[in-house]
């Protein structure tokens, strides 16, 4: 029996590091959008050139959009798009599996 080569796709983007956590961080943000910086203060452990090479990747797969306001000063913003937004639905159960069996004071 052969793997279904869609889900070995979504795994190749979902297991990266941080890849699943920014798309979930995104989809719970007003307007599916935050700035980097409040993204960085938020997924407290993650290096700044980590999370712009992430957010490049998921901007090049089509799951994340950056959005310039041009204000003064100009503003950078990630959005989800809605393949983005999809693909963090499809990770609600997930999540919900997680709380459900997951004890997170072992893995501490």
């Amino acid at each position: 029996m052969e793997v279904c080569p869609y889900l070995e796709e979504t795994f190749k983007i979902v297991g990266r590091s941080w890849n699943g956590l920014i798309i979930n961080y995104l989809s719970r943000c007003s307007s599916r959008s935050a700035h980097f910086s409040d993204m960085k203060k938020d997924l407290k452990t993650i290096t700044p050139r980590a999370l712009s090479i992430k957010l490049t990747d998921l901007s090049d797969w089509g799951l994340v959009e950056k959005k310039i306001v041009t204000t003064s000063p100009v503003n950078i913003v990630y959005e989800l798009t809605d393949k983005g937004y999809a693909l963090a639905q499809a990770l609600v159960p997930i999540e919900k599996w997680a709380q459900d069996y997951i004890e997170l004071e072992k893995m501490q």
